[in-house]
């Protein structure tokens, strides 16, 4: 194998991280807040979920209309809908922002299955609207905010479906 080869490849990339700049500590992912992977067991709105640990995940960067507590907002149960196919029982990868907790005591993180951010699609399929919470999602707003502009201009999910729209 070649030097390129062995440099391009995960463990090559990590180790000259590790030889170059030495303050990297490790190659491990990041689990200063919590599990980079885990199981999702149980989907409690569109924009929470608990995993195998035990642990709840408030999605960064997401707003859901509400299901919880009584709440039947348009679109609240669509949107739950989506992420229960989509995530339930899948092995997930957790990203972690600045802050790891909200002041319920859920963890926030991205969610991605098979390199797919799941965050970004919910708002990119119209079920869920932006919310930027600072420091949290500082690198992703105008991302994010693209996204939920293209969804509201296409009508796409709660912005074609729902007079109001209540995350908004």
């Amino acid at each position: 194998m070649s030097s390129m080869t062995r440099a391009s490849s995960p463990l090559g990339l990590c180790a000259l991280a590790l030889f170059i700049l030495p303050s990297v500590s490790s190659c491990e992912p990041d689990e200063r807040c919590g599990p980079s992977r885990d199981t999702v067991v149980r989907v409690i709105d569109g924009d929470t979920i608990e995993l195998s640990g035990g642990q709840t995940v408030r999605l960064l960067m997401v707003d859901t209309p509400e299901t919880t507590g009584g709440a039947t907002d348009c679109y609240g149960q669509e949107a739950k809908q989506w992420l229960t196919t989509t995530l339930i029982t899948q092995r997930i990868d957790l990203d972690y922002d600045v802050e790891c907790e909200d002041r319920y005591g859920r963890l926030l993180a991205y969610v991605s299955l098979h390199g797919t951010q799941v965050n970004s699609r919910l708002v990119e399929l119209g079920y869920a609207c932006v919310l930027h919470i600072p420091p949290n999602g500082d690198q992703q707003e105008a991302q994010f905010e693209a996204l939920e502009l293209l969804a509201r201009t296409q009508g796409r999910g709660m912005w074609g479906a729902c007079e109001e729209v209540t995350c908004d």
